[in-house]
């Protein structure tokens, strides 16, 4: 039993130091976005969205097929619309326009 409680609090430990932009970019690639184009965005939307906008785009992954292709950029600006928040609908528009010519 000893031997089970350490990793487990490690493992604990470790999951809560996780930056919002790790976060962010994990649930984007969660979502369907490359890797690539998901850190992109993640470290431009972290700069400019507050916390409770940053928890809204999270939840946008969970309702992705997980046996889907890849989710394009278009589409993800799409479901974005759902959250009916406009700030964050321009931010995600404009940093997925700058990190997919980027990327």
């Amino acid at each position: 039993m000893k031997g089970f409680v350490l990793p487990l609090l490690l493992a604990t430990t470790l999951a809560g130091c996780a930056t919002p932009e790790t976060r962010i970019r994990n649930a984007l690639v969660e979502a369907g976005l490359s890797k690539p184009v998901a850190g992109c965005m993640a470290g431009r939307m972290v700069d400019r969205l507050s916390l409770m906008q940053l928890n809204k785009l999270r939840g946008l992954g969970k309702f992705q097929d997980k046996k889907a292709k890849k989710l394009s950029i278009e589409e993800f600006v799409k479901r974005t619309k759902a959250l009916q928040d406009p700030e964050i609908l321009g931010v995600v528009t404009s940093s997925g326009l700058i990190c997919a010519v980027s990327g």
